[in-house]
């Protein structure tokens, strides 16, 4: 290749790298042009949040509400009853370290494409605002949460598309801001959790009998009746670990309606505590009301099992109920199925002809055919 003509596709590659940054970067909307880059979007806001009392999550034109109520943070949907610690902390950490990276749209008819129309208004969009407020119902921070966006590199910022109410300036900011509307996901659902191995005793009452299962060796058997059917193992072992790691699908105050009792039982820990369990039925629904006691020296740990238990029905689902409240039919083994005749196989050989049947008198003797002979 001649220099003349190598320098000549130099100066085409030059100008097209030129034409290519005047006709795409030069000309892009300002609105996209990244500015205040690591800004923090709410300065100082950190020391602000310890006057924080309430928390508003607003979608859809339905709110969310998070108090502080001594000293417990609470879903006031579900009466108040506690919020996970960490999910909190964390959404409000990564509040206080939200950084603008750029400005996005300002066109309120663009709003829905990042998601940060105004949820007040808009009972169709996804975008969520959040608010905290102190205690007298000042706002601390607002802030619209639009759509998170996507990203495939690794070890970069999680990013979110951001908006501040009454201003239709839009940011793409760094953090993983989350705002959840629903109740539910909020709630901490750690009901109770004593090991299995603590379990020495059980008395439950189901169905208007009574029956007492106790720790034998590594195992709980049934003591009370004396004369039981054949039990399954694991049935048995269900009922030891039925305050293990135990967890609610809902909750709501003892005040609210939950059906019918069924059962009530009391389970027994080696250590002295004595941990009542009451279960009810609404409709297809089991909910479980806790309460605790025990001797003088084992109070402290029932009065903080009843802090977190007292006052509150938690529904624990009806596949729970054959190992809270324990019956001698929940318990019994499965019946086996009677054994069912053998169909003959399909290549099996027939069986020999049954013999015929004596001959009449005077009646001749049938002649079984010959074989043809063969031919040549």
């Amino acid at each position: 290749m001649s220099q003349t003509r190598l320098i000549a596709l130099v100066l085409a590659a030059i100008l097209a790298l030129a034409g290519g940054w005047y006709f795409g970067t030069a000309t892009a909307p300002v609105e996209h042009a990244s500015i205040d880059n690591g800004r923090l979007m709410f300065p100082d806001l950190a020391a602000k949040l310890k006057d924080a009392k309430r928390i508003e999550i607003t979608s859809k034109g339905k709110t969310t509400v998070i108090e502080l109520n001594n000293g417990v943070w609470g879903v006031a949907e579900r009466g108040g009853y506690r919020v996970q610690e960490t999910k909190l902390r964390g959404m409000l950490t990564t509040l206080t370290e939200l950084r603008l990276v750029e400005k996005r749209t300002s066109d309120p008819a663009e709003f829905s494409r990042l998601g940060v129309e105004d949820p007040t208004k808009d009972a169709t969009g996804t975008a969520n605002l959040l608010r905290v407020l102190d205690a007298s119902g000042k706002p601390i921070v607002s802030v619209i949460v639009g759509h998170r966006r996507m990203r495939t590199q690794g070890n970069v910022p999680e990013q979110v598309f951001v908006r501040l109410p009454g201003d239709n300036q839009s940011w793409l900011a760094d953090g993983g801001l989350q705002a959840d509307t629903d109740p539910q996901v909020w709630l901490d659902r750690d009901v109770i959790n004593i090991s299995h191995t603590l379990i020495t005793k059980v008395v439950a009452t189901k169905d208007g009998q009574t029956i007492e299962l106790t720790r034998d060796g590594d195992k709980l058997k049934v003591t009370q009746p004396v004369e039981v059917p054949k039990l399954e193992d694991y049935k048995l072992d269900d009922v030891g670990r039925a305050l293990e790691n135990l967890t609610f699908q809902d909750v709501k105050t003892d005040k609210e309606p939950i059906g019918d009792k069924i059962g009530e039982s009391v389970f027994t820990t080696s250590d002295g505590l004595n941990i009542a369990a009451t279960v009810y039925h609404l409709d297809k629904d089991s909910w479980t009301r806790f309460a605790v006691t025990a001797a003088d020296r084992n109070k402290p740990e029932a009065e903080r099992l009843n802090a977190r238990l007292a006052g509150w029905a938690f529904e624990t689902g009806a596949w729970k109920d054959k190992s809270l409240v324990p019956s001698i039919d929940d318990l019994k083994a499965a019946t086996p199925e009677p054994a069912k005749a053998d169909a003959p196989a399909a290549n099996a050989t027939p069986s020999a002809a049954p013999p015929q049947a004596p001959l009449s008198a005077g009646a001749a003797p049938t002649e079984a055919p010959k074989p043809e002979a063969a031919k040549p």
